[in-house]
């Protein structure tokens, strides 16, 4: 677990068949997330710039969503397979934080 309380390396293996995919939401967030910087700076509409940010947070939402998937299909479903209680623990633990 890391400093900001996020379990390091349980998905390194298993999100390859989806990392192109996710890195490309991921520049596309980050375009839109420049794109609300730019709004503010030019003191555009309050609504608009809120459509804009609650457009940004879905699309990170989704990112979230296809790992927290693909977590669950891979090493949630070996775990339990296994019999292996801190993984259910672990994983009781991450969907906590996911949904605060």
């Amino acid at each position: 677990m890391n400093s900001f309380g996020y379990f390091i390396g349980i998905m390194d293996y298993n999100i390859n068949s989806n990392t192109d995919a996710l890195i490309n939401r991921l520049k596309r967030i980050e375009g839109q997330v420049k794109g609300i910087q730019k709004m503010i700076e030019n003191k555009k509409y309050c609504s608009d710039i809120l459509i804009q940010i609650t457009a940004a947070r879905a699309a990170l939402e989704k990112v979230g969503g296809i790992i927290l998937e693909e977590h669950l299909k891979t090493c949630i479903k070996s775990a339990v397979e296994e019999n292996k209680e801190e993984k259910i623990d672990e994983l009781i633990s991450i969907m906590l934080k996911y949904m605060k």
